[in-house]
């Protein structure tokens, strides 16, 4: 049988390898990031949680808890998921609706452009 995922994906070559991402939320800090894990938004749960496929419910104290859009590797996936859990953070997929393919290219090609401005700045300073 084969089976579909809802979670906004998108598929990602550089050269000769080719890899596909899934986007979801998450309040874990990158530091429990997977290595191929790469955050695309970030921003209070308050503001996050309404990218996410289903109703997330939270307490008010919680709303200014720092959350990302993630993008993760469908290898790792698994494994994520779990470390976050083990970890008692949210780990939630994307909506499709929200956060489909147009706005992973963007926010991906944002990410890959602010990473190149960043190293420029660093060559400039040294």
């Amino acid at each position: 049988m084969n089976t579909t995922s809802i979670t906004p994906s998108i598929g990602v070559t550089i050269g000769r390898h080719s890899r596909l991402y899934y986007a979801y939320i998450t309040t874990a800090p990158a530091a429990l990031d997977a290595p191929s894990t790469m955050t695309l938004h970030s921003a209070s749960l308050a503001d996050v949680v309404g990218l996410a496929c289903d109703e997330i419910v939270f307490e008010a104290c919680r709303a200014r808890t720092k959350a990302r859009l993630i993008l993760v590797d469908a290898t790792e996936r698994g494994w994520q998921k779990r470390r976050f859990r083990e970890h008692g953070h949210l780990f939630a997929p994307a909506d499709p609706m929200l956060v489909g393919l147009n706005t992973l290219q963007n926010w991906l090609w944002q990410r890959l452009g602010a990473a190149a401005a960043e190293d420029c700045a660093q060559l400039a300073h040294a």
